[in-house]
């Protein structure tokens, strides 16, 4: 599957970039925003571990083309090649580790997409 989307400069792009392809219906974009290995957390306690399983969760996810707001992203907290990002949603949050690539790029490891649920 090749990829044409924008990758990411900045660990702040991830979240920008979700925003953007979640409303256009962008299921490959998503997915292109996570390390093939990465883990999202799903609202009940289970685990989506690598590409494939979390392609499923945004197609069932995207299939009644929910609109998604940007809310407020924080400034990422950096550590080496790692980065905590996280977004304030009304009355949610996020939060992500973020990995730097070999090429420099950015892309999410884990995802805890409500932290206050």
């Amino acid at each position: 599957m090749p990829n044409d989307h924008p990758r990411a400069t900045t660990p702040e792009d991830l979240g920008r970039y979700f925003v953007e392809r979640a409303n256009a219906g962008d299921i490959d974009g998503l997915v292109a925003l996570y390390e093939p290995r990465a883990v999202l957390a799903l609202p009940d306690g289970r685990r989506a571990t690598g590409t494939e399983e979390i392609r499923q969760i945004y197609t069932m996810l995207l299939e009644d083309r929910p609109q998604f707001a940007a809310g407020e992203q924080r400034t990422a907290l950096h550590n080496g090649n790692l980065a905590l990002t996280s977004t304030r949603r009304g009355p949610s949050a996020t939060a992500e580790v973020a990995r730097r690539q070999p090429d420099g790029t950015w892309l999410w490891l884990l995802d805890e997409p409500n932290v206050l649920g």
